[in-house]
């Protein structure tokens, strides 16, 4: 039976390197977000943020998907999904519309057709526009304007950043989630979505950097004024601190990461020459004693090297002095012990690690840092699906609004229907 929900559906699908997390949520009577449903899978077929395997990572994120219906009890039918991964780029871009100088002021088509127009640049062959953000509006040549709907004026013109990702990156991911019955409301920018839950209005506002740090790739996004600024991929991440650890220990893949799990630290100067573990190597019959020394040692390098190139990324921007806010860790491997203090030592910036928090629902599943972009995800849809005013605007595909979970038996055009699942 199909109950009609007064409130629309949100459902994010965070699509990582290690695991692949459905979230199904509302905005209960409050304005709040609720989490209604969860499935967590371990990836399959994904590698540094993209598919290499359509059929696992179809298989892995239908797993999670089912998961999520049947813990929230709504059938799923169309929802945000993240994208990261070397292949997105992002460009600066200006936008001039006119007004037409009457008494209405600037509306929302004006902003649109600026955004349009600083849209309408030369994108390489084989690319696609994933996010127009606005960064800040000028009208009449009066700069500095943050939202300038209702102002008078005769020219409006909007600076944006342009983010873009490789299509066939693209149409393979959107390929796996049709494949689990799920329509691609819009991609997502890892980073962004994690900005949404993360970021203080207040680190927007001053300048900071999010730092997403998952198991294939390191994703930044830079706040500057409220807004975002820089967007970058890099392809790094905790996958790299495991098999660094299976070379130097000569160990298996799996021990390797139960390894890191269990012992891992990436600040040596914190780690006792007194503590060690057992582990059993490749060619030794029996466990041999490890110092916990020598693997902070291992993994420290890799971090550090880590932080290099994010540092490298933000000095090319031109806004490393412009970050007092400094920067906010999160991501699955961002929880390493001594990781914040490493990063903190290499870019010579404050830093803390965050993770989602003030969640309601089912968030039994969804402590820590590891899940900020699937949450993100869902506030995102939140934002779009309430039409508040936000950072930018998502390509959309399959309609407009947030994702939307939908009755089993309904057209595509009609709204949110609610069922029980067997």
């Amino acid at each position: 039976m199909a109950i009609v929900t007064d409130n629309p559906l949100l459902v994010g699908i965070d699509v990582g390197t290690t695991k692949v997390c459905a979230l199904v949520g509302e905005t209960d009577e409050v304005g709040e977000l609720r989490i209604l449903g969860a499935g967590v899978e371990p990836a399959r077929g994904m590698r540094k943020g993209v598919v290499v395997n359509v059929e696992d990572a179809a298989t892995c994120i239908a797993a999670a998907v089912e998961k999520a219906q049947r813990s929230a009890g709504y059938e799923i039918g169309a929802a945000f999904v993240s994208l990261a991964g070397s292949h997105i780029a992002s460009v600066n871009s200006r936008g001039v519309s006119g007004i037409g100088g009457g008494g209405h002021g600037i509306d929302q088509d004006d902003i649109e057709r600026a955004l349009d127009a600083a849209q309408a640049i030369a994108i390489p062959h084989g690319r696609e526009v994933l996010h127009v953000i606005p960064r800040a509006f000028a009208v009449d040549g009066q700069d500095g304007i943050r939202q300038p709907l209702g102002m008078h004026g005769f020219r409006l013109e909007v600076e944006a950043h342009i983010i873009t990702a490789a299509s066939t990156f693209v149409q393979n991911l959107t390929k796996c989630v049709e494949a689990a019955g799920v329509t691609v409301e819009a991609f997502v920018l890892n980073p962004l979505a994690s900005g949404e839950v993360v970021l203080t209005e207040t680190e927007k506002e001053m300048g900071a950097v999010v730092c997403d740090i998952g198991g294939g790739t390191t994703d930044l996004a830079i706040f500057l004024d409220g807004n975002v600024w820089h967007t970058m991929c890099l392809s790094v991440g905790g996958n790299h601190l495991t098999s660094d650890i299976a070379q130097g220990l000569r160990l298996p893949a799996d021990s390797a990461e139960h390894v890191k799990v269990d012992y891992g630290h990436a600040y040596s100067r914190e780690v006792a020459n007194t503590e060690s573990f057992m582990v059993q190597p490749f060619g030794e019959d029996r466990p041999v004693q490890v110092s916990r020394l020598d693997l902070a040692t291992i993994i420290e390098a890799r971090v550090e090297e880590m932080f290099s190139l994010v540092l490298q990324e933000v000095k090319r921007t031109g806004y490393d002095g412009l970050l007092p806010a400094g920067v906010v860790l999160t991501g699955g491997t961002s929880q390493l012990p001594g990781l914040r203090r490493v990063a903190s030592e290499v870019l010579n910036l404050p830093c803390r690690v965050a993770a989602p928090n003030s969640l309601k629902g089912m968030v039994d599943k969804l402590q820590g840092p590891a899940f900020s972009t699937s949450v993100g995800l869902l506030r995102w849809a939140q934002n779009e699906s309430l039409a508040l005013p936000r950072g930018g605007s998502s390509k959309r595909r399959g309609g407009r609004g947030g994702g939307r979970g939908r009755g089993p038996n309904l057209g595509k055009g009609l709204d949110i229907f609610r069922r029980l699942l067997p």
